[in-house]
């Protein structure tokens, strides 16, 4: 039976690109909230609802992204 060895190098850029990337999209949706609330003076409420609307397609971006990323890069390596 072949041996299957874990690619670190590759793992290690795919962990780091997933939290730069992360951070960035969720600080963009937390900002855009704050900013379009503040803008249109809608209230804290509607500030915070748009932060969590906005945060859920950050992560459907982030799973859409990780889920590509993961089909392309070898994680593992030999057999």
């Amino acid at each position: 039976m072949a041996e299957r060895r874990t690619n670190w190098r590759n793992l290690i850029m795919v962990v780091s690109l997933g939290i730069l990337i992360a951070v960035e999209l969720f600080g963009v949706a937390l900002a855009s909230g704050w900013a379009l609330a503040g803008l249109f003076e809608l209230g804290e409420i509607v500030s915070y609802v748009l932060m969590a609307v906005f945060s859920v397609f950050a992560g459907y971006a982030m799973i859409n992204l990780m889920r590509r990323v993961l089909k392309i890069e070898r994680l593992t390596e030999g057999g």
